[in-house]
């Protein structure tokens, strides 16, 4: 008989206990689809007096997370404290010292530190994995890293914040403010007390940064990632991209360019007919192009307790069978440095949202400043006040002018803003959101 799997979690919150519940409740499963038992031996956390419904009769709590990372008696590491730095970097980097295999949910620590670590586990002989720092429950790290091994990656993007993709769904479905949907997104637990990690894009960023290194074999780098968040989004856009057959999401989209890789987290018109289009609510989704395929989109829960304690019991599963795959899909000295992509350099279509000032000639400086650039009009729709009326003091009211360009590149979109606020032909500073097309 196979001596069982011997396991220490660090971290006793929502996911770590429910990854203590999964594998006592699912120990027959697990054992029969790893050929070995799965044993919680010991665990760490801040209180050991808290209540948290799960049965640690029989496992030895160890003082922290060193004496646990370190501990002779466990084969498998669990860190579920989060953060970038210690405890969790220490314990961590203590364990795969020691030659014991890593599951960790922790994406900030493996954006910072995810090189460091993988090397680590490639010198003592452990496995490192984390299927449930990015989508939780979505298998995308490992159908990236494992499943599509032998296909060349074009571009993966996807919806990697919840709580944005919340907020954004909300705005579009009952015509709310930002401000209004964060309010309730905070209340109903969605979004944290400070919610500036998520709404601004960082925490897609760094989901992101993880996911081009297993799709083009680049370092692991967060500061390569070019970051815009949702907070200047108005109901206006999303019921002008309803109009004009878009979706607006948060995407964070890695894709091979010519100039090199290619990595943005921003605001982003996507078609209807698009499946990420369909992904409402908390849901993420994750849309990867391979040559000679056509795209997958996995869709899943993106985060909570139950969704990420399956993918860290499914990451346990995976070393209790022995399998020691390279953390990022290649060897550390195979992955290539990645830079920073201008976003200057971007090409693709652009939603323009202007404030025009109603008055002869103001159209005419708009088109000129725009063809000056070399930037060709998709559609142009105007949507004037109260159907057109003249207001009742006389006084001009700016008239709401949307434009969808046809493919350009984001300098030229710029220098042509730029030379129409100085004409001062417009009111207020323009909105401006990327189209990514299927």
């Amino acid at each position: 008989m196979v001596a069982p799997l011997k396991v220490g979690i660090a971290g006793l919150g929502t996911v770590g206990a429910e990854v203590v519940r999964l594998i006592e409740t699912q120990a027959r499963v697990l054992a029969g689809r790893s050929g070995r038992g799965i044993r919680v031996v010991a665990v760490t956390a801040r209180s050991k007096a808290k209540k948290r419904g799960v049965d640690l009769r029989g496992v030895e709590w160890a003082k922290d997370p060193m004496a646990l990372a370190t501990h002779p008696g466990i084969d498998c590491f669990v860190e579920l404290m989060g953060g970038a730095g210690d405890p969790a970097l220490s314990a961590v980097e203590a364990a795969l010292g020691c030659g014991k295999s890593v599951v960790t949910a922790n994406k900030a620590l493996l954006a910072k530190h995810g090189l460091k670590l993988a090397k680590a586990a490639e010198k003592h002989g452990g496995a490192l994995n984390f299927e449930a720092a990015v989508g939780a429950a979505i298998p995308v790290i490992k159908t990236l890293r494992e499943g599509l091994a032998g296909t060349g990656i074009d571009r993966v993007y996807g919806i990697l914040n919840g709580t944005c993709n919340y907020i954004l769904t909300r705005m579009e479905q009952e015509g709310l403010s930002f401000a209004e949907c964060l309010k309730d997104a905070q209340r109903l637990g969605y979004a944290e007390a400070n919610p500036s990690f998520d709404v601004d894009g960082h925490d897609t960023a760094q989901k992101l940064a993880i996911l081009a290194s297993l799709a083009f074999g680049t370092k692991v780098a967060q500061s390569a990632v070019y970051v815009e968040g949702i907070s200047s989004i108005a109901p206006e856009d999303l019921r002008a991209a309803d109009d004009l057959g878009y979706r607006l999401k948060l995407l964070g989209v890695a894709v091979r360019t010519a100039k090199g890789i290619e990595q943005r987290v921003h605001p982003t018109m996507v078609p209807k007919s698009s499946s990420i289009a369909q992904v409402m609510g908390v849901t993420n989704a994750v849309t990867i192009d391979g040559e000679g395929i056509p795209p997958i989109t996995l869709v899943g829960p993106g985060a909570g307790g139950a969704a990420t304690a399956s993918a860290v019991v499914a990451d346990i599963a995976d070393v209790a069978r022995g399998i020691r795959a390279n953390p990022f899909g290649r060897p550390i000295a195979q992955l290539r440095d990645t830079k920073k992509a201008p976003m200057e350099r971007h090409e693709g279509g652009y939603y323009i949202r202007l404030l025009a000032r109603d008055f002869p000639g103001t159209a005419a400086a708009i088109a000129t400043r725009l063809a000056e650039q070399k930037i060709s009009i998709e559609s142009i729709v105007q949507r004037h006040p109260n159907g057109g009326a003249a207001p009742s003091d006389g006084k001009a009211v700016p008239v709401p002018v949307i434009l969808i360009t046809y493919a350009t590149h984001e300098d030229a979109v710029r220098r042509a803003l730029a030379a129409v606020q100085k004409d001062k032909v417009i009111s207020g500073r323009p909105q401006v959101i990327r189209i990514e097309k299927n």
